[in-house]
């Protein structure tokens, strides 16, 4: 493979379920649609966790949760791990980013030569509140998923503009200099649609008048089981909407932001083309992990559903083929190998991922394992899940697990774990997952390391009292911290 350029163009929050090109008829992402017929669709790409940082940090260093230690949002990644953009540095390839990364601060060596507005963890510890665990504390801060709705602008939305400008800024530059000809890697990453759910009334009115499919309903099975009335006990987003024409407005403003998402995308793009870089780069869209959207009434992330965990995953360029949709399923940890992969450099011996290069030209192997985890906010206690393109399997530590046939319940509504019948299936799953990970060990660690940053933060009472985060400050932007009271 001759040495390319390579586009990331990342997204926070975005389920593969809303894109017009994964098949959801109301949507608008036509430059998404676009990029996906140019190139190679992932039909079946997951987060290894379905929480901001602890996903990029997968992202990032191309391993897993518990390998790379980032347990939740306020334990993120600082570089001491080599990165993808460690291995292209020694290569002497430019890697630049611009936008949302969520690390832990921006002068930390994470394998960027630049960073143009980045978005760290706040002030180096992030969300605080959720390493409070396993005595869970109620996020009242939840109530603002559903204030936070309509029709509007924030800070989150201008940050956007000024990272699509940015990276259109860049390129110019970038085709104008002495060095147009020598490799890079831009890694370009937007806040859209993650929530507030607020978003220009023009991409809300986009969808105002529209009919909007049913909610899914919780699966009253589950009512009892303790990891889920814990975790419905802390985070209580659902209980602060009034009635489901208020949930459907929260509905709208996120198709909105998926638009407004796709239009400053397509300005990359196009700055992409204009400046004679369209034929040798290659490009990646993905999303750290999805959004409930108020199925099962849940919002947010932070399970092992599809709708949370569920990515979409795009890539074009040399060698991959247009217009195909591979099964196979992946995750952002194949990322790594790719993008070295991409400029000819070797596989690091020890990473668990695969080139999607590689993926994209083999036949489909639905036998293929993914791996996700989650330690954070709302878990008494780890929760990991094991998928290939059949079954998925959620192992709760301590708690029942579930059992899904994604091929005949790909929304997920049939238990299968206490069926008879499925018992050598669950025992499958069950010895596949211990022989990647130990659950009970990797919780005791989560947890341990979580007690000690709480008491080197003065302690939970101190952490309450000063309130949990809403989001994320944009660069050079005012407290998102939430009070309490």
């Amino acid at each position: 493979m001759a040495k390319r350029n390579f586009l990331v163009l990342m997204a926070d929050q975005h389920s593969r379920n809303f894109l017009s090109c994964y098949n959801n008829s109301i949507v608008q992402t036509p430059n998404l649609d676009g990029l996906a017929s140019r190139g190679t669709l992932f039909a079946n790409a997951s987060t290894n966790s379905p929480i901001c940082v602890s996903a990029r940090a997968c992202l990032a260093t191309g391993r897993y949760v518990h390998q790379n230690k980032c347990w939740d949002n306020a334990i993120a990644y600082d570089g001491s791990i080599p990165s993808w953009g460690h291995y292209l540095q020694d290569a002497n390839i430019d890697v630049n980013s611009i936008g949302k990364l969520h690390y832990r601060f921006d002068n930390d060596p994470t394998g960027f030569d630049e960073q143009f507005i980045p978005m760290h963890i706040a002030n180096g510890v992030g969300d605080l509140m959720g390493s409070i665990r396993p005595d869970l504390p109620e996020r009242t801060q939840s109530r603002q998923y559903s204030q936070l709705i309509g029709p509007g602008e924030t800070e989150y939305t201008t940050y956007d503009r000024d990272i699509s400008t940015k990276a259109c800024a860049w390129l110019k530059e970038r085709s104008d200099s002495p060095r147009r000809d020598e490799p890079f890697v831009l890694f370009v990453s937007f806040i859209a649609p993650h929530f507030p759910l607020i978003v220009p009334e023009e991409y809300f009115n986009l969808y105002k008048e529209l009919s909007i499919p049913a909610i899914k309903k919780s699966n009253p099975e589950l009512d009892g089981h303790p990891w889920w009335k814990a975790f419905n006990d802390c985070y209580t987003f659902d209980r602060y909407f009034k009635d489901d024409d208020h949930r459907k407005v929260a509905i709208i403003s996120y198709l909105g932001l998926c638009t407004f998402l796709d239009d400053l995308i397509g300005n990359v793009l196009e700055s992409l083309n204009n400046n004679g870089f369209s034929k040798n780069t290659n490009i990646m869209y993905l999303s750290d992990h999805g959004e409930n959207l108020g199925a099962r009434g849940l919002w947010g992330k932070s399970v092992m559903y599809e709708e949370s965990v569920g990515i979409p995953m795009l890539l074009s360029g040399e060698n991959v083929m247009a217009k195909s949709v591979v099964k196979t399923p992946v995750s952002l940890i194949d990322v790594f190998p790719t993008i070295l992969d991409s400029f000819n450099l070797d596989i690091v011996a020890d990473i668990p991922g695969r080139s999607l290069f590689e993926v994209a030209n083999e036949s489909d192997n639905e036998k293929r394992l993914i791996l996700s985890e989650y330690h954070g906010a709302g878990s008494i206690s780890g929760a990991f899940m094991l998928r290939d393109g059949m079954y998925k399997y959620i192992h709760y530590v301590d708690c029942e697990p579930e059992l899904y046939n994604l091929k005949d319940d790909p929304g997920e509504n049939n238990n299968l774990a206490k069926k008879n019948d499925y018992q050598k299936i669950l025992n499958y799953y069950q010895d596949q997952l211990h022989s990647m990970v130990d659950p009970k060990t990797v919780n005791s660690e989560a947890l341990a390391d979580q007690s000690d940053l709480i008491i080197r933060n003065g302690g939970i009472n101190k952490i309450l009292d000063r309130g949990g985060l809403n989001g994320t400050p944009v660069p050079g932007g005012g407290s998102t911290r939430v009070d309490l009271n």
